[in-house]
């Protein structure tokens, strides 16, 4: 795929990140999430720069082209805001509206709520905003899911998902990304198995959904072959220490304006299980301006349901 988009390393609190830049205007910053890359957001870059957008599009530390520490607890979600707090000082913006996915979704809603004068505006795609809860999420993640497989759970021990996922980088993107898209017809990809992981057993189709083309795998893959998987679940890894270290969130809100968007089939969805996590996503956000659903996509839906993503974005943007 050919893009008109220029990507550029550029320093940021403490480490070097790839950055996809494209168009001049207010600063639009996307956050992909796990396991992704920039390359995510490839049909909103240009249609936003063409309204009138100056968008940025980072690799999230641990991904693709920006430096990637081994450490855990250089995961946390105080860097990570960090990471974009910084990225728009190198922008040359006072301040920037936005927009993640999956786990990009909770950074831009943590940097909102810790960063409130650099965020004018904030989207989160697939996972709402939900305040600090009252005890860490990996406890309460093994008293909901005890005696079943849960793959954050999974993620904790350090090198075994690793091993894993890196075995063959090209069939586990294949069954990641089919298994929580729209399309899948298998088991839901957050059901593995406690003994054999996280891919056993799943299914992988050796052509692409519609929504993903070959070339498009091919840059995921080349990717994660490269840097392999070890800082994005370092992300998880952090949960708890997140829950301990930022206990100022305690019953914040989100008070710039916001919006939430996802496929009516995402994971993400029933979470917690017995639960629709989708059915108030503007509980906690002071100035909340709505939400789309999109009927029978699943979790990457900047990609199942790319035309509807870009044009509900415009529409927030153009209201903030």
């Amino acid at each position: 795929m050919q893009l008109d988009i220029e990507t550029r390393q550029i320093d940021t609190n403490g480490i070097s990140m790839r950055v996809a830049v494209a168009g001049d205007g207010p600063l639009v910053i996307l956050v992909h999430g796990f396991p992704e890359l920039w390359y995510s957001w490839r049909h909103q870059i240009p249609a936003l720069a063409a309204a009138g957008y100056r968008v940025a599009a980072p690799d999230v530390r641990g991904y693709g082209g920006s430096d990637k520490p081994p450490e855990v607890d250089a995961y946390r979600m105080r860097t990570l805001s960090g990471d974009i707090v910084e990225l728009i000082d190198a922008l040359g913006g006072e301040s920037a509206a936005l927009i993640g996915h999956d786990w990009g979704a909770p950074i831009c809603w943590n940097t909102a709520m810790l960063h409130p004068g650099r965020v004018r505006a904030v989207a989160g795609l697939s996972v709402p905003f939900f305040p600090r809860g009252p005890v860490p999420p990996l406890q309460m993640y093994r008293g909901l899911y005890a005696g079943r497989f849960f793959y954050q759970l999974y993620f904790q021990e350090e090198g075994v998902a690793e091993t894993e996922l890196e075995a063959d980088v090209r069939t586990t993107l294949r069954k990641v990304y089919y298994g929580a898209s729209g399309d899948n017809e298998g088991p839901p990809l957050e059901s593995g198995d406690l003994n054999r992981g996280l891919l056993n057993g799943r299914i992988g189709p050796d052509r692409c959904p519609a929504w993903m083309t070959d070339e498009d795998l091919d840059y995921f893959v080349a990717a994660f072959e490269a840097g392999g998987f070890r800082g994005p679940l370092n992300r998880y890894r952090c949960m708890d220490a997140d829950w301990a270290e930022l206990t100022e969130l305690s019953g914040a809100k989100i008070f710039q304006p916001s919006f939430f968007m996802a496929g009516s089939r995402d994971l993400v969805r029933h979470l917690v299980p017995g639960y629709d996590l989708y059915v108030d996503p503007g509980a906690h956000c002071a100035d909340f301006r709505g939400q789309v659903i999109v009927d029978g996509k699943g979790h990457w839906i900047q990609q199942e349901a790319a035309k509807e993503v870009t044009e509900a974005l415009l529409r927030f943007l153009s209201g903030v």
